[in-house]
């Protein structure tokens, strides 16, 4: 269990402002747990509960995003079953390693985990057009959506473990459905991501370890954000919000090896 932490006017408006920034992003382009995660952890939430306190929050406005594309959600019946059920599976997975994970642990790989999102971040468009060249190549009797549903389960795992870059991870994968409309992968990474985040709660809670106040907040914040940028990112030009997010997501990743 963790203490509740007392929340500053300079705190609420700080998270509130974020978190409507992260939702926004993450609706457009991704990435808004680089900012989202680290401003929990600079407002005095312990790493451990601030990764599952961003997690509750982005969820909520994943929930957001996922019904303002829900009309481009045209997914075979049989795929978003399939990916559903595995999405949850790696979430609980993952957020069952968090939770063994001691937080000395956790505060050390912190670096390396936004480092990681950071250059999946980066490198998103290179990895999702390799994806679409190997499932060119792929045969009749290696079926792509058993290879999507690996490569999701592990991605679920690493959602329900962290959590950042996880929409970029699935938008690369989902190109092996031969999906190639954007706004139908972001309305299924919406949907697949809230059912990582959604899962990853669970364990959370009973766990004690979700700042409530700081989650409730941002949860409203990142639910307006992202409803809202996901009615609008059509007239969006996702690149430079994508250059953006990067020079914030290389600052953090910076910050953290020096500071963390």
């Amino acid at each position: 269990m963790i203490d509740p932490q007392p929340l500053t006017h300079f705190h609420t408006l700080l998270l509130f402002s974020t978190a409507f920034i992260a939702g926004g992003l993450n609706a457009v382009a991704g990435g808004g747990s680089f900012i989202t995660f680290p401003v929990l952890i600079f407002t005095g939430v312990p790493p451990i509960a601030a990764n599952a306190t961003n997690n509750t929050a982005l969820w909520v406005a994943a929930l957001a995003s996922a019904g303002a594309y829900r009309k481009d959600l045209g997914i075979p019946r049989r795929e978003l079953l399939l990916l559903s059920a595995t999405s949850l599976v790696g979430g609980v997975l993952g957020s069952l390693a968090l939770l063994f994970t001691s937080p000395d642990i956790f505060k050390k790989l912190i670096p390396y985990l936004l480092l990681l999102a950071t250059l999946v971040f980066t490198f998103g468009e290179p990895l999702k057009a390799w994806f679409q060249r190997q499932t060119q190549k792929s045969s009749p009797q290696s079926p792509p959506v058993l290879r999507v549903m690996l490569a999701q389960l592990a991605i679920a795992i690493y959602g329900g473990f962290f959590g950042a870059g996880l929409g970029i991870l699935m938008l690369a994968t989902l190109a092996f459905l031969g999906i190639n409309n954007i706004h139908s992968m972001n309305a299924f990474k919406a949907f697949l991501g809230s059912c990582v985040n959604g899962i990853a709660i669970i364990p959370f809670i009973f766990a004690g370890i979700i700042a409530w106040p700081q989650a409730v907040l941002m949860a409203v914040g990142g639910s307006l954000g992202g409803y809202l940028c996901a009615h609008y990112a059509r007239r969006v030009e996702p690149h430079l919000i994508r250059r953006v997010v990067m020079i914030v997501a290389f600052s953090m990743t910076i910050y953290f090896f020096i500071y963390g």
